[in-house]
């Protein structure tokens, strides 16, 4: 049976037919590698180095309509005698039915390797079939079923590693295409592709110093502990704002499996959140997670839940502390919560009290790092979000005392004249160091490598950079630094495991701690510019945390210093405050911004209502009868520790028609309790009169606290008291007058010219008819407040009574 030409125009019959495909094949992969190598020489454009995964399938159009996948590589590594079984799928991805396809193996071009990272980077970039991937193998073959269009089905090709004729140690293209035609085009031609690496290491092959490769391990988690606490007896529970974290350190969870593969490697640079410590920690005892919907509340029973990750927890912390301390591994602690560098750089980098808070953020990540996991650590290391440089960032990162700095490969790429891949760490100004991650490596992992396809194509790729850049100079050792994201997926590390760890057991990588990187000799040619803020990339700029949210955080740095200074056990609410506030910056709301927001809503309103716990209960209008007395304002203190360095200050708008004076003594609020505080006043007039009661600290610099409670004062009975007197002096008067007229005329009837008395000694004085208090200077002076005989003589009016109403809630009654 004849078989099927391989290319347009070509007919095959018998043993004629199958020479002149493999001529033609042989033609047509000359022509395509000629191609490739003028793509290399001077006045042709270079291939890009990219950092995208090799393709997985071929753009589908009507001249190749089918996709494959590379899903498995039995032997990442070939080597002589060995077998190498590729799986994967085709799939139809045409209009028309596929008939007569069989799967095979291309076998490299002249069985040459690809020796520079460019040659790999033009590998990635084709979407056809083309001559330059080499040679379809006879043998083995994988026949397809017709597939109409949509359909798939696996295959799985099995070739001897001597079939594929490779010439020496180094990396090739592995490839597998799909020949056969379509019910709309008879002609047997290829029909899609699928590409990928393989390194090829002859035993007897001299060997080249290893590449020295730090792999970063971050241990990271958006924050769960909020600012509140609730009491439990003797304890302090601590509260989360939910219970994600129960199901990440159990089994199954991602950061369980982060811990548990992170293991199995050695020379693991850990970067670690203290934050995540700090929750652990507290999850390993009695905790609360707040109900939804209760964020910014003071935490109680009716509002939170018992928290279910005590054992996950537990545990998970056990086990991180073995694997952080298997030799060869280091430690690097990121500051507190990891502050968003970027974000702070770029939209408010001139803050008041930032670079304090930066600074106290790194001293407590180490000390928090070291006490949780009792291991030493690194903590003057700064990770800007996704390792993006720039002169902005790096100035913030030095002033927070940071001279060790995790960048991004794509902030500082090579110059293209650099033929080979220089060491990481560069010097870049002001006693800093850049360690460079390496930008087509790290990018391998930066998605979640959720198929089999992604693996395979991710650890192919992996092995075959850095098998190419280790001998690029074989006794000049590379530094490399491999940078994951900060959310590292459990199914990426895994594959990233792998391949470290098949590229250690190759002899061309050899694991290595931060440290050990960072102290290598910097390479001259390297790049050490730092680029502008103008560089930054525009997308991940989109992602930052806006200016308001940063300045929201100080003024609740400000607003806490104010409830400090009140506090008599400040203690307990300066630590959970403070740690929320840096939480609030946190880098790891960059992908969760909605729950970053709700975050520091839920901080801000739980401050806004402890302070607001000591306040001046709300009036609305006071009446004050008469010239003197006294008013009468209570303070309340919901919290639940004394409260003092307070005082209350009445202000009213017309200080010429009622003057208060203020008392010197300074407040103390017992927990949970009211105090009445009493001003001496002087009205002038009767009317309406405006006035403020409003909070302050004591001591230096004096603040408001709280908001101002503005009520109103009645003013009654100051002209009527005056008239009263006034009329009652008269009354007076004329009752002398009387008298002396009366006597006058007794004496004159009794003809005695002499002097009297105008009172006898033993006969009282006529008394007015409208009793003995109407003009009394007793009943002018009365306390015209009636309270307490202040300012009066504590004698209580006529018709005054007690108004039965709770002055600490309600609206007061000053005098009758």
């Amino acid at each position: 049976m004849s078989e099927p030409a391989r290319y347009p125009g070509q007919q095959a019959d018998g043993r004629r037919g199958r020479v002149l495909q493999r001529t033609a094949r042989r033609l047509a992969g000359a022509l395509g590698a000629a191609l490739v190598l003028a793509g290399t020489l001077p006045g042709f454009p270079a291939a890009a180095a990219g950092g995208s995964r090799p393709a997985a399938d071929a753009t589908v159009s009507a001249e190749y309509p089918v996709t494959l996948t590379i899903d498995s590589v039995n032997k990442p590594v070939a080597v002589p005698n060995g077998i190498v079984t590729v799986t994967g799928h085709v799939t139809n991805g045409g209009r028309s039915v596929l008939k007569s396809a069989h799967a095979t193996v291309r076998k490299p071009w002249a069985g040459k390797p690809l020796t520079t990272r460019s040659e790999l980077a033009g590998v990635v970039t084709r979407t056809s079939p083309q001559g330059s991937d080499g040679i379809s193998l006879d043998s083995p073959q994988y026949a397809l079923n017709e597939l109409g269009p949509g359909q798939s089905q696996p295959y799985t090709l099995s070739v001897a590693v001597a079939d594929l004729q490779l010439s020496t140690e180094g990396v090739y293209e592995l490839a597998v295409d799909v020949w056969g035609s379509t019910a709309d085009n008879q002609r047997d031609r290829p029909l899609g592709i699928a590409r990928t690496f393989l390194p090829y290491v002859p035993t007897n092959q001299p060997e080249a110093l290893p590449s020295k490769v730090t792999t970063l391990w971050p241990l990271v988690h958006a924050p769960v502990l909020v600012a509140q606490t609730l009491a439990e007896g003797d304890q302090t529970v601590p509260v989360l704002r939910d219970d994600s974290l129960a199901a990440e350190f159990a089994p199954g969870g991602r950061l369980y499996a982060l811990v548990e593969t992170g293991a199995s490697l050695t020379g693991l640079t850990w970067v670690v959140d203290p934050d995540l410590l700090d929750t652990a920690f507290a999850m390993t005892k009695d905790y609360r997670v707040q109900k939804p919907g209760t964020a910014g509340h003071a935490a109680k029973d009716e509002n939170t839940v018992r928290g279910t990750g005590t054992a996950a927890a537990t545990a998970w912390l056990e086990k991180l502390r073995g694997a952080v301390a298997k030799p060869g591994s280091q430690v690097v602690a990121l500051p507190y919560a990891d502050p968003d560098l970027a974000s702070i750089a770029h939209n408010a980098p001139e803050l008041e009290g930032i670079d304090a808070a930066l600074g106290k953020a790194a001293t407590a990540g180490r000390l928090t790092v070291e006490g949780r996991l009792s291991v030493d650590t690194r903590a003057d290391v700064a990770w800007p979000y996704g390792g993006y440089l720039d002169q902005r960032i790096a100035s913030v990162a030095q002033r927070a005392g940071a001279g060790l700095v995790l960048v991004n490969g794509a902030s500082m790429p090579e110059s293209e004249a650099l033929k080979y891949t220089p060491t990481a760490p560069r010097p870049i100004g002001n006693g800093q160091t850049a360690v460079v991650s390496d930008q087509v490596v790290s990018s391998l992992f930066e998605e979640d490598l959720a198929t089999p396809q992604d693996q395979t194509l991710a650890v192919q790729r992996f092995l075959a950079e850095t098998f190419v850049v280790s001998r690029q100079e074989p006794q000049n050792s590379r530094g490399l630094l491999v940078m994951p994201p900060r959310e590292l997926s459990a199914g990426t590390a895994k594959v990233l495991a792998g391949a470290l760890q098949t590229a250690q057991d190759g002899k061309w990588v050899e694991p290595v701690k931060l440290d050990a990187l960072a102290q290598a000799a910097p390479d001259s040619k390297a790049n050490t510019a730092v680029p502008a803020a103008t560089d930054y990339p525009a997308r991940v700029r989109d992602s930052e945390l806006p200016a308001t949210a940063l300045t929201a955080t100080t003024r609740i740095q400000a607003d806490l210093d104010t409830l400090m200074r009140v506090l008599t056990l400040p203690q307990r609410v300066r630590g959970p405050f403070s740690a929320a506030m840096v939480r609030s910056l946190s880098a790891e709301w960059r992908s969760q911004a909605p729950a970053g927001s709700d975050y520091r809503d839920g901080v801000q309103n739980y401050l806004d209502e402890l302070t607001g716990a000591v306040k001046v209960p709300p009036k609305r209008v006071i009446t004050f009868a008469g010239d003197t007395g006294v008013l009468q304002v209570s303070v309340r203190n919901d919290l639940t520790q004394t409260v003092t360095n307070l005082k209350l200050v009445l202000s009213p708008s017309q200080p010429n028609r009622l003057r208060v004076e203020m008392p010197a003594e300074e407040l103390v609020l017992p927990a949970s309790q009211s105090v009445t505080l009493r001003f001496p006043a002087e009205a002038k007039n009767n009317g309406t009169v405006g006035m403020t009661a409003q909070l302050y600290t004591t001591g230096p610099d004096p603040q408001p606290y709280g908001e101002p409670v503005h009520f109103t004062v009645e003013v009654t009975s100051v002209t009527n008291g005056v008239l009263y007197v006034f009329g009652g002096g008269l009354v007076l008067l004329l009752l002398a007058g009387l008298r002396f007229v009366r006597q006058r005329k007794r004496r004159v009837a009794h003809d005695d010219e002499g002097d009297a008395p105008l009172v006898p000694a033993d006969e009282p004085a006529d008394e007015p008819a409208d009793g003995p208090d109407a003009g009394t200077a007793d009943g002018a002076a009365e306390d015209p407040g009636g309270l307490d005989g202040a300012g009066g003589t504590g004698r209580t009016p006529r018709d005054s009574r007690a108004d039965g109403r709770d002055r600490a809630t309600s609206d007061e009654k000053v005098g009758p």
